[in-house]
């Protein structure tokens, strides 16, 4: 019986903060697991170094149900995202730990692999329309067979998806938030106009998405969803806030345009009247926000009763860690949909060597036992945390909105 005999916190940041546990076993072994919070990560990490690791030594690692439970039953003050975030991290060093000691990887404790790979979007933005689709287009000639498209709205800054940089987007950005500024009359003829060019220049052999970022009201992304029907959108992701779950049935009702949500979900009671009164089309829990490998399968189970697939988060405020975990989830699942692809600098695939590999518009996790991925702890260090918050966004008037 392999017992936890440490475990410890390692705070990094090669371009941008991720939080990472390591747990260690009494037969030598270790395991990992992302703990990122975007702009809270000091907050993950002292629950799990005052109120986590202190209850995890001593106990058996292959017991990851019955610590999963323990961990989320027994602090009374359930869910939320600082909670979730460590329960994952813990789950998926777990996992990480049991692979190895079985000689397998993850995905092939979960029942082995039901595809052959995991189709990936990347991510297209620019400026113009025209400088969108020219990128979506060097992604179609990687290899790509979906590519989310944003664009900048003219008469505005700041849009969100739209950065200086066309390879890496990093939206914490700021030793303290950056104001923005939203329109959503500006922003809603704009989109229409960015797939209609898309599906001339790109053609129909291409999944195109878009993300509205939580910025519109229920019948604005209703009217979004109903214009953007001839072109076909794969989805469009979170059109409006979630914490009303009637506001999707109310988009459902005047478009088929298909519906993702839930990246700032943190268990199956923030989906779970969407997916069973069929309000979405995709669940786009984390791994990392939404309890770990365990509790993500249980998400996408029953998410696979209503007909609704994953399409998990998978930007760079993720580490690889998490993007690993994912990989293996996403391959062993009947009811997966895609997975979101950021690439990381070459400065966060040093900290985390990892197995998984991207290939004709598929990523896999590989077979190297466990999750496939660690940290490079002498690497990690050379990046020490550095305060980074996400954006803020006003209206014009200056009224707060959603970001």
């Amino acid at each position: 019986m392999p017992k936890i005999t440490a475990a410890k916190t390692i705070v990094t940041c090669p371009g941008r903060n991720f939080v990472t546990l390591k747990i260690e076993t009494s037969d030598g072994v270790t395991g990992v697991g992302d703990a990122t919070l975007n702009g809270r990560e000091l907050s993950v990490k002292s629950y799990l170094d005052d109120h986590v690791i202190p209850c995890l030594i001593g106990r058996d690692a292959h017991r990851i149900e019955d610590i999963w439970q323990y961990l989320y039953k027994g602090a009374y003050w359930r869910r939320g995202p600082v909670t979730m975030t460590s329960i994952a991290a813990v789950d998926m060093a777990l996992w990480d730990i049991k692979g190895k000691l079985a000689g397998l990887p993850v995905y092939q404790l979960l029942g082995g692999a039901n595809r052959s790979g995991v189709m990936v979007y990347g991510h297209a933005n620019g400026e113009t329309i025209d400088d969108t689709i020219t990128r979506a287009g060097e992604y179609l000639a990687a290899g790509y067979r979906a590519v989310r498209l944003q664009t900048g709205v003219p008469g505005m800054t700041g849009t969100y998806g739209v950065s200086k940089d066309k390879f890496f987007y990093e939206p914490a950005d700021a030793d303290l938030p950056t104001e923005t500024v939203w329109s959503s009359e500006r922003y809603l003829p704009v989109v229409p106009e960015l797939f209609a060019a898309a599906r001339e220049a790109l053609g129909w052999d291409i999944h195109l998405l878009h993300d509205v970022h939580h910025r519109l009201k229920p019948i604005e992304a209703a009217r979004l969803g109903k214009d953007l029907e001839p072109y076909r959108p794969f989805w469009i992701e979170d059109p409006t806030p979630a914490e009303n779950q009637d506001a999707f049935r109310l988009i459902r009702q005047h478009t088929t345009t298909p519906l993702a949500v839930g990246e700032i979900f943190n268990s199956i009671w923030d989906c779970k009247a969407l997916i069973e009164n069929q309000l979405i089309d995709y669940i786009r829990a984390t791994v990392t926000h939404a309890g770990g490998i365990t509790h993500l399968r249980r998400i996408a189970a029953l998410a696979d009763l209503y007909g609704v697939r994953t399409g998990c988060h998978g930007a760079t405020d993720l580490s690889p860690v998490s993007m690993a975990a994912a990989l293996h989830v996403d391959l062993s699942i009947p009811n997966f949909g895609v997975q979101e692809y950021m690439r990381h600098t070459a400065e966060t695939d040093a900290v985390f060597p990892h197995a998984y590999a991207f290939a004709d518009g598929q990523l896999h996790p590989g077979d190297a036992p466990g999750l496939g991925v660690d940290i490079d702890e002498a690497a990690a260090a050379k990046f020490p945390y550095r305060r980074a918050f996400l954006p803020v966004a006003r209206l014009q008037d200056g009224t707060m909105h959603d970001w």
